[in-house]
């Protein structure tokens, strides 16, 4: 027995159309010059730690229990590095080269820790495009502290020809 479902989707309001997906693109490899940065900055909350945790499967309590890292070099409780570094993948894939883009490799270098509270400016800078490949400098920060850099190879796609 098999049931045949159909979804339809509602029409979107009067006025307003899908959007195309020349408008949900970023930047193509021809728009790419060396030296265009962009940035996205956020504040790390007690939840996104917990939710980090919960979806990673990172529970190492240096991250998740105050009387463990208390004892530890840090002192207390760190969001997780990857947490961190997340929001340079946010940068790559939603501002520089932004949608349409796909990662092909990162380094990473974890230099302070971060904590709830802090806000991190994760920051891109375009160093190197070889055809499609493009290579940027990644830096994390937390005021002027420098708490983790790297380097990003993007593939970025080519505009189509119409």
């Amino acid at each position: 027995m098999t049931a045949d479902f159909v979804a339809t989707l509602p029409e979107p309001p009067e006025g307003l159309t899908q959007a195309s997906p020349d408008e949900l693109h970023g930047y193509y490899a021809e728009d790419l010059e060396l030296g265009m940065t962009a940035v996205y900055a956020k504040t790390v909350s007690e939840t996104d730690i917990v939710l980090f945790a919960g979806i990673s499967g990172d529970n190492n309590p240096v991250h998740l229990n105050q009387e463990f890292a208390a004892d530890t070099m840090f002192e207390g409780r760190i969001a997780h590095g990857m947490l961190t570094a997340s929001f340079i993948s946010t940068v790559l894939g939603m501002k520089l080269p932004g949608p349409g883009c796909v990662y092909l490799s990162q380094s990473l270098n974890f230099k302070a820790p971060v904590r709830a509270g802090d806000t991190v400016t994760a920051r891109v800078t375009l160093k190197d495009l070889e055809g499609r490949r493009a290579t940027f400098e990644t830096v994390c920060t937390v005021g002027d502290t420098v708490v983790v850099d790297g380097e990003a190879m993007i593939f970025v796609p080519n505009r189509p020809n119409e």
